[in-house]
């Protein structure tokens, strides 16, 4: 098994938040508990998560999500110069569309010493037993430019949307660095935006919203790796291809095909989590374009979205058909996407959400052990 992350059973990163924790949010909103009283319940339910991750075999762990609402939007309102504000539409997913909220670009962006998300880290670190790498999940810089919308962006600030990504990729390098001196050693970027790319819907859509689609690999290349330029030698930092994880449903489809060589031969990413649990992810072909050397890739074959297990013969097989393409090597397994990208969670038990993990945990060792 790998000693250094991505591990060969690995976790995209967000758990079904306990009824503990979502009665203590409804409540804070409400105004009947304070802050202190949140923050109790969010702390003793992120020890037992952690815990439950190292039972499972797991050697990482992440908080679960458990202090977020929204897993993409809760990190970008808390960064400097963006907002999130009320609008008359959300996401629109394949059925069911999100709360309606959009970003609005107010200001110069940056990355503040103080963002909150720093010490959600810190209490993981703290807490982690021996021989467990605490993990934390961040949306990527791509995905906050791919989802604004028109007008979104305050033009005595920057001229367009093009005009704000030099100022971005240094927010996510002040974020990096921040993050490694908080003790991180092993960061992920959730993107759904490179997902969007395998889809000409979700491409007709943002050239809707006014992104000039035309060679937008190409710059998402540029931005995410001068984003982690000057990263620290010793700082495992991934990618999740997410194809969209709410109330079970999803946005884009399409295989990797358009994006591989781009994503996996460009970019300066040290893993690729991929969704593998549907046909709408295509075959494992384009896996060809993974260069030989350290860079990993994890196949997300068990689906976060149902409490099914999968047969593991049927994992076992897909994976020996992944390898046609890639080395066993540089490969690894974990369920396609986290299993609550937002508070409201995936359909399934949580029963079943340990269940598939012990799986993943189990056919890794069957495979790599």
């Amino acid at each position: 098994m790998s000693v250094n992350p991505p591990f060969r059973a690995d976790i995209v990163g967000s758990f079904l938040r306990p009824a503990s924790v979502t009665a203590a949010r409804a409540a804070h909103a409400a105004g009947t508990v304070d802050d202190a009283y949140l923050r109790a319940i969010e702390d003793q339910a992120i020890v037992d998560v952690i815990a439950r991750q190292a039972e499972a075999g797991l050697r990482v762990a992440t908080d679960g999500e458990f202090r977020r609402a929204w897993s993409h939007d809760d990190f970008f309102g808390m960064l400097d110069g963006v907002e999130v504000v009320d609008s008359d539409h959300g996401l629109r997913f394949a059925d069911v569309e999100t709360p309606h909220r959009v970003l609005r670009i107010t200001g110069r962006i940056g990355f503040p010493p103080d963002h909150p998300m720093l010490d959600h880290f810190r209490f993981v670190h703290a807490h982690v037993p021996a021989g467990v790498e605490a993990k934390m999940s961040i949306p990527s810089p791509s995905v906050l430019h791919f989802h604004l919308e028109p007008d979104s962006v305050a033009t005595d600030v920057y001229a367009d949307r093009e005009a704000l990504l030099p100022d971005l990729a240094a927010a996510y390098r002040d974020a990096v660095a921040a993050f490694y001196a908080a003790g991180c050693r092993y960061l992920q970027f959730d993107d759904t935006a490179w997902a969007g790319l395998c889809s000409e819907i979700e491409l007709d859509k943002a050239a809707a919203r006014g992104i000039v689609i035309d060679r937008l690999a190409d710059r998402y290349v540029a931005l995410i790796n001068a984003s982690l330029d000057g990263r620290p030698a010793d700082m495992v930092i991934a990618t999740h291809v997410c194809r969209g994880n709410f109330r079970s449903t999803w946005i884009s489809s399409g295989g990797y095909e358009p994006i591989a060589k781009d994503l996996l031969g460009y970019t300066d990413y040290d893993g690729y989590f991929l969704e593998y649990d549907s046909e709408r992810a295509g075959g494992f072909e384009p896996l060809r374009f993974l260069p030989e050397g350290p860079k990993t890739v994890v196949l997300g074959l068990l689906t976060s979205k149902s409490g099914d297990l999968e047969p593991e013969h049927a994992v076992l097989k897909r994976i020996s058909e992944a390898v046609e393409f890639a080395p066993l090597d540089q490969l690894a397994l974990s369920t396609q996407c986290g299993f609550a990208s937002t508070a409201d969670g995936n359909t399934l038990t949580e029963d079943q959400q340990w269940a598939k993990v012990r799986e993943v945990v189990e056919i890794a060792g069957e495979v790599w052990g």
